[in-house]
């Protein structure tokens, strides 16, 4: 159960594959559980991408804090002491000896009533409040090219490649759709997106009143990844939500004022839209 939400990144297969590989689980056997204040006792949502520092730490907190409560009841059932139980691959076993039970053997020990000592707590489980360590800095490098035809001032985007470093990368696939996601977005930005007012009216109030970016402006992208993982949190892990965007939003205005500086345009302010480029170059 966690306090972070998803809204499309794919938090249950992430945060899935943190706890099996934690707990020596098959993915099938867990269920990820959000967005329900009755059940989650804290949490501050998806914001800034922080989720895999700050949902990820804590998970891996919890799993930890389960490891050593299994380990105590495991000692017990398999009459060995605690320190000579060893955990890997969701087994607890006496170190040196084909003993062993699974962890979910021992949580269902856990419950069975004279299992555990007198007095002992039943169940094995964990809750944890946590919040991320120092803030982290990912970083990479954009190269966008582009096309611009000087007749109507239009811009094709041809190639754009991104080397991004996200710290430790719990699942690739989701990495880079959220980068490509992210750079679809810093285009729609760069090429279309404006706020414009007329006598104190907003203009452009819904995806109607202005550009939106589809398939067919956007190109095949190359995303490549360079971890290097930081020490700030457990999973060593940095954000990406925004990764794409950000880098998107540089690449593409210099791109295309890089194309027109043949023409002596050396600055464009966004959205550069057919007319405003046109309109540069023309020197209107």
């Amino acid at each position: 159960m966690l306090g972070s939400h998803n809204h499309g990144q794919g938090h249950e297969t992430a945060f899935r594959q943190i706890i099996a590989s934690r707990l020596g689980l098959p993915p099938e056997r867990v269920r990820i559980q959000f967005g329900d204040t009755d059940v989650v006792a804290h949490g501050r949502g998806t914001i800034g991408s922080r989720s895999m520092m700050a949902a990820g730490g804590a998970l891996v907190g919890a799993a930890e804090k389960v490891i050593a409560r299994g380990r105590q009841i495991a000692a017990h059932l398999l009459e060995a002491a605690e320190a000579d139980v060893e955990f890997d691959g969701g087994l607890f076993r006496v170190a040196g000896t084909d003993r062993g039970l699974s962890i979910e053997e021992v949580a269902r020990q856990s419950y069975v009533p004279g299992a555990l000592p007198d007095g002992a707590e039943l169940g094995l489980g964990a809750a944890l409040v946590t919040r991320p360590g120092d803030a982290t800095f990912p970083n990479g490098c954009h190269i966008a090219e582009v096309e611009v035809d000087p007749e109507t001032g239009e811009t094709r985007l041809l190639a754009y490649t991104v080397v991004d470093d996200v710290g430790t990368v719990i699942n690739p696939l989701l990495v880079k759709g959220q980068i490509h996601g992210g750079v679809a977005q810093g285009f729609g930005q760069v090429f279309g997106e404006a706020i414009l007012y007329r006598d104190g009216q907003l203009l452009t109030a819904s995806f109607q009143d202005y550009p939106m970016p589809r398939a067919a402006d956007l190109c095949a992208m190359l995303v490549q990844s360079n971890p290097v993982p930081t020490k700030t949190n457990p999973l060593g892990v940095k954000g990406a939500g925004e990764a794409g965007t950000v880098g998107a939003l540089p690449a593409l205005v210099n791109a295309v004022v890089d194309a027109l500086r043949p023409l002596g345009i050396t600055h464009l302010e966004m959205p550069l839209t057919p007319e405003r480029v046109w309109r540069a170059i023309r020197g209107r």
